[in-house]
């Protein structure tokens, strides 16, 4: 079966939607900054988020809050065909002032809700915006629908840090500063002001993803903002701290799902 992999960018909504058919390309551990809204349309897969486990199929809706590291493969021959909503953070800020009057964000505790009722809903609404239909029914269904989810399945996410993440959170705040350079994993250390198997033990238990990954993550999340503003695909690779082109696409479509190319040429349509 070929692989068809489409993605479109809606202006109205101001979302992006993907279609994934006849996949069988296993995805690495890592994450996006922005809200995942998915479902399984058909297929088999293991699913891993947040480090718990889950085996998703036809019918699951999938919920990724924005750096919820995830990782997926096939545990069958049987390709997948998927379907998704990508939703920034100032988007949703935007969507729940109007929902309840407050600029919050949702926090969605379980990535997986097996055999969700709304996804007959997700896949009309998701249809027209591949077919870029702009119509009032569009909008009306988009706004119903993600109001639905969030009232059924998040929570209002806590403003606090907590305090026992000091160290995590300076590498974080570390590598979001200078993604853009050769990093090492004793920047990190000296950053941190922690050793080395003690930062990787301890970042990786409360991110649940490791440094590297963690910086590559970025990196590529930083790389879709210039694509989406026409910038080549070796400048963006330069300016985000990949080695070389090569090492960026491969990296890109690990990630993604499509090449640095192929999603640039989404946002000149």
């Amino acid at each position: 079966m070929e692989e068809i992999r489409k993605v479109c960018y809606d202006n109205q909504l101001k979302i992006e939607a993907y279609q994934f058919q006849g996949i069988m390309q296993k995805f690495p551990n890592h994450f996006h900054d922005y809200y995942v809204i998915g479902f399984v349309e058909h297929g088999k897969r293991s699913l891993s988020c947040k480090n718990k486990d889950y085996i998703v199929e036809t019918g699951d809706l999938i919920l990724f809050n924005p750096r919820d590291n995830h990782s997926c493969e096939q545990i069958d021959q049987r390709a997948l065909d998927y379907r998704c909503l990508n939703i920034k953070e100032d988007i949703m800020f935007e969507l729940l002032e109007s929902f309840i009057g407050m600029r919050v964000l949702p926090n969605f505790s379980e990535a997986v809700i097996f055999h969700s009722e709304l996804i007959a809903q997700l896949r009309d609404m998701h249809e027209m915006i591949m077919q870029k239909n702009n119509s009032f029914l569009k909008e009306e269904l988009f706004l119903f629908l993600i109001e639905q989810i969030i009232s059924k399945y998040a929570k209002m996410k806590p403003a606090q840090v907590n305090m026992n993440e000091k160290h995590v959170k300076k590498v974080v705040e570390y590598v979001d500063m200078h993604y853009q350079e050769p990093i090492t994993l004793g920047d990190l250390c000296a950053a941190a002001d922690i050793n080395k198997y003690a930062l990787l033990r301890a970042f990786t238990k409360i991110k649940g993803i490791t440094p590297y990954q963690y910086l590559q993550s970025i990196r590529i999340n930083k790389a879709k903002k210039l694509l989406e503003q026409g910038m080549l695909p070796i400048d963006a690779a330069m300016k985000t701290g990949f080695s070389d082109q090569s090492h960026f696409s491969n990296f890109f479509k690990r990630f993604i799902g499509l090449t640095p190319g192929q999603y640039r040429n989404i946002f000149k349509e």
